[in-house]
């Protein structure tokens, strides 16, 4: 395959123009962008398809035996034949999009045989560009992260609206509505735990996952298992992205609820 590190700056390129694009769309609100809803509590508008066209365009002329799977394309097998795919979503929280908050961003990550090999977020509306390479580590802005080096459970930073009552030994900090932006806080050192419990998509998080692991961090699916990537299937069910030191209480914590809600499902 092209090296990852000669990709790069290409790559970059592409992600920053796309995100410059969404930012310019983004200026008005919803007052310029149609939207609407894929399904009820999905929204869509233009700018996610805009962006994934851009995308698509500009990636496939990077690396034209690489693979397509983006949240705004129907995905098709092909994908499942190359060892290569690139990982997509245009616009990862819609909602901050529409509502004219900063809390989105355009994720990239170029897959090579299930394993995240680049990830790129790129937050214009936040001035944030963040990048990893496997095995390079990751940066923000040109700056590395390293993940926090708390041990205790209890007092963890998690970027949340509220909390469950059984979690009321957390503390909630700043929420963007992506939660690739969520996992990128804990490798930034700006959030310890971000977790969830539902079924999740392989595009919403594939960037973050390598940009969180490259900063320290451990990424798993809700029951602590590794997650891996270009499925046939690209769901993986929940997310436990946390500080090395309060990975292993935060899964045995959370491993009973989505066993409850696995049994329901």
């Amino acid at each position: 395959m092209p090296a990852a590190e000669p990709l790069l700056p290409a790559v970059v390129a592409a992600v920053t123009d796309a995100a410059d694009r969404a930012l310019a769309l983004w200026a008005d609100g919803e007052t310029r962008v149609r939207q609407w809803e894929k399904v009820p509590g999905h929204p869509v508008c233009e700018a996610d398809l805009e962006i994934d066209v851009m995308l698509r365009e500009r990636l496939a002329a990077i690396d034209p035996q690489a693979g397509w799977l983006s949240e705004e394309t129907a995905d098709t097998v092909h994908r499942l034949g190359v060892s290569r795919v690139w990982v997509v979503d245009p616009i990862d929280g819609t909602r901050d999009y529409l509502r004219g908050r900063p809390g989105w961003a355009v994720s990239v990550a170029l897959v090579e045989d299930g394993a995240v090999r680049l990830g790129i977020l790129a937050a214009p509306a936040r001035k944030e560009l963040w990048i990893a390479q496997a095995g390079q580590g990751a940066t923000r802005n040109g700056v590395p992260l390293h993940a926090g080096n708390r041990t205790m459970l209890p007092g963890a930073r998690v970027p949340a609206d509220q909390l469950p009552r059984a979690d009321r030994d957390l503390v909630t900090v700043d929420k963007p509505n992506s939660i690739a932006l969520r996992m990128a806080m804990v490798a930034a050192d700006e959030a310890d735990l971000v977790a969830t419990v539902r079924w999740g998509n392989e595009w919403d998080v594939a960037a973050a996952a390598l940009i969180a692991q490259e900063a320290g961090a451990i990424v798993t699916d809700a029951l602590g298992d590794p997650l891996a990537f270009n499925r046939p299937q690209p769901v993986a069910f929940g997310l436990l992205c946390a500080a090395p030191g309060i990975h292993a209480a935060a899964a045995a914590r959370l491993a009973p609820r989505a066993k409850e809600i696995l049994g329901k499902a």
